[in-house]
C-alpha cells in the first residue's frame, strides 16, 4: 500500500519524536502501566475505531482501511491486496497451528467501511470483555491471545481443525465476518537463535523484527 500512513497509538504523557512524513501520533487516555498495557491495547483499538466511525459519518466516502500491529513488525509487501481479494470481511487475525495460542494479535486488520469497523468495535469488545473476566491474571502477556481464541473457538459452529493449514478462511463469529490469515504468510516470527531466516517463506508479506540479532 504505497500510499498508506503510520499513526501510532499512544500515552499521551509519552515524549515521541516523529519526524518522518506520513507518521503521525494519536494519543489515546488509558492506563499504561506494565500490568495492564494489553488491556489497553484493545481499548485504544477500540476508542480508534469509534473515533474513525464518527469521522466516516460525517464523509461517509472517505473509507480509510486499517491495520493494528505490534510494534515490533515489518511490512515487507504490499497489503493491499487483502482488502482487494477478500472484498466481505469486517475483521482480519491472523492463526497458527497452536493448539493454545492459536491466534495471534500483533496484526489485525480492519475494512474501512462503516458496518465493517463498527463490527470489529463490537467484536474488541466482546475480547476486551473475556480478557477482563476469564485471563485477568494474564493481563501482562498473552491474554489478549486466549481471550482472541475463546470469542472464537467458543462459538459452537467453529472448526478449529481449519487452523492445522496454512490457508487463508472466512468464518461469521457472532454477527463479524472475521478473515483468518496465515501467521507464516501475514505474521511470520523467526525462530530463536542462529540462523534466524531459515524456513523464512519467500512470498511473506509481514515479520516480526523483535530479535534484535536481525539487521533492520
Amino acid at each position: 500500500m504505497p500510499q498508506s500512513k503510520v499513526i501510532i497509538l499512544t500515552d499521551p504523557v509519552s515524549v515521541l519524536s516523529v519526524q518522518r512524513n506520513g507518521v503521525s501520533l494519536y494519543p489515546i487516555q488509558g492506563e499504561y502501566s506494565r500490568d495492564k498495557l494489553m488491556l489497553q491495547r484493545i481499548r485504544s483499538y477500540i476508542t480508534f475505531l469509534e473515533t474513525r466511525l464518527q469521522q466516516l459519518s460525517q464523509k461517509p466516502r472517505d473509507v480509510i482501511h486499517y491495520i493494528f500491529t505490534d510494534s515490533d513488525i515489518a511490512v515487507v509487501d504490499d497489503l493491499g491486496h487483502v482488502f482487494r481479494d477478500h472484498p466481505n470481511f469486517h475483521l482480519a487475525l491472523t492463526f497458527r497451528n497452536n493448539k493454545a495460542q492459536p491466534l495471534n494479535s500483533g496484526f489485525i486488520a480492519v475494512k474501512g467501511t462503516q458496518e465493517a469497523m463498527l463490527r470489529a468495535k463490537l467484536f474488541l469488545q466482546e475480547v476486551l470483555k473475556v480478557y477482563s473476566t476469564k485471563y485477568r491474571n494474564a493481563s501482562r502477556m498473552l491474554g489478549d491471545q486466549l481471550a482472541l481464541a475463546w470469542v472464537v473457538m467458543s462459538k459452537p459452529h467453529f472448526d478449529a481443525r481449519r487452523f492445522s493449514k496454512a490457508l487463508a478462511f472466512s468464518e461469521d463469529i457472532g454477527g463479524t465476518s472475521v478473515l483468518f490469515l496465515p501467521c507464516s504468510l501475514y505474521n511470520w516470527t523467526p525462530p530463536e537463535g542462529a540462523g534466524q531466516f531459515h524456513g523464512l517463506p519467500l512470498d511473506v508479506k509481514v515479520m516480526k523484527i523483535y530479535n534484535r540479532s536481525i539487521p533492520v
